[in-house]
């Protein structure tokens, strides 16, 4: 959903906008324009690979020029992701991992003392956490059913990036019918990425950045598991930026925007591999060596929180009787850390390639990474699939 204010503007992104699930099937992603990426992705080279994953948007975009604070212009929103889709209320084995603290994920404390995830993971910005995390609560209750242990009782998962360089970040236009847009709107298949949902407003490595996703399908002999990533990229200086160990960043030098590693980046992996919460915390810590493969190491002032979940051993969470439960074995892991590092590199890569030049605040213009370059750049150092 986009929803427009009242602008010429707004008018000109809604048309361009409303067709975002489209262009999701449609614009060419990192793998399109030849960059080189190891393992197998699914079939929708996305989280929602892993079954019965679901994910939802909400873009904000409207006005232009000055900023007026509580007016706008407005370059921000909402990402929903459902574990098992919108219908359950199934919890899911989960743990989270902050590789830099200087950002937020509410309900993480439950989540490291009980180990389940109950509910969606949301993304949004800064300083809309609050009204998304009540508007999660309001969504359950209005769907009629308490979750599986029976108590009308949440700690809801949200965490943000901050968006103000391009959005009226103060002006907290995410409302609560926003959040439920896209908790409702929600799907499986393809991805919708760059500048849409919680991603709207960010930048990444000084290009607009925003939502990316990618999967990987291990192979038989690993037991077939899938595993899926979205991210919501904010971070990173040009100067660091490695795209297949090539440094992009110092190939299009150009209209930077921080000229040091400024924001955060979240990350969220699912899988259908039986795996408890402490195989999960080990996971989400993977995150780092894919984000470690494009440039980041993770500078002060970045926000680098990732969540893990384990979409098997449905029921797990019920409260009577005895429960039998599947698990790998720690020493079968290897294939899943590894999907996960490079699920977690191709996600960032194809936050970029989707998301287009926006102008924002007090007319400030981030570019998009330019694809020419991109592809010119890794064809000089003969890293060019195609």
């Amino acid at each position: 959903m986009l929803r427009s204010h009242v602008s010429a503007v707004a008018v000109v992104l809604a048309v361009a906008l409303t067709s975002a699930f489209t262009l999701a099937q449609t614009k060419p992603r990192a793998r399109d324009l030849g960059v080189p990426f190891d393992g197998t992705p699914g079939p929708n080279n996305a989280i929602t690979d892993v079954q019965g994953v679901e994910v939802g948007h909400t873009t904000l975009i409207s006005g232009e020029g000055k900023l007026v604070v509580g007016q706008g212009p407005v370059r921000t929103g909402v990402t929903a992701i459902h574990p098992r889709g919108k219908t359950s209320n199934d919890a899911v084995f989960a743990a989270w991992f902050t590789l830099n603290g200087n950002g937020e994920m509410t309900g993480t404390t439950w989540v490291d003392d009980s180990g389940f995830l109950n509910g969606p993971v949301m993304i949004t910005n800064t300083h809309s956490v609050g009204i998304v995390r009540d508007a999660v609560i309001a969504w359950k209750v209005k769907h009629g059913s308490p979750d599986m242990e029976g108590y009308w009782w949440s700690l809801p998962v949200v965490a943000e990036t901050w968006d103000g360089y391009l959005n009226d970040i103060n002006g907290f236009h995410v409302k609560q019918e926003d959040a439920w847009h896209a908790l409702d709107s929600a799907h499986s298949g393809p991805v919708e990425e760059g500048n849409v949902g919680g991603g709207t407003g960010m930048i990444c490595n000084e290009f607009k950045g925003g939502i990316g996703t990618s999967s990987r399908v291990l192979d038989a002999k690993a037991g077939g598991y899938t595993v899926g990533v979205l991210v919501q990229c904010n971070y990173g200086s040009r100067e660091q930026l490695r795209i297949a160990g090539i440094n992009v960043g110092r190939e299009i030098p150009e209209h930077t925007v921080w000229q040091k590693d400024v924001g955060s980046i979240i990350v969220v992996v699912a899988t259908d591999a039986p795996l408890i919460p402490t195989q999960l915390k080990r996971i989400a810590k993977k995150v780092s060596l894919g984000l470690g493969r494009d440039g980041s190491y993770s500078g002060d002032g970045s926000g680098d929180i990732f969540i893990a979940f384990s979409t098997a051993n449905p029921g797990a969470v019920g409260t009577k009787g005895m429960h039998q439960l599947s698990m790998l074995p720690n020493d079968s892991l290897d294939p899943i850390f590894l999907a996960t590092v490079q699920a977690t590199e191709e996600a960032v890569v194809n936050a970029m390639v989707a998301a287009e030049t926006m102008t924002g605040i007090n007319n400030h213009t981030v570019i998009a990474l330019p694809h020419d370059r991109l592809r010119e750049a890794l064809r000089k150092h003969d890293r060019l699939a195609k």
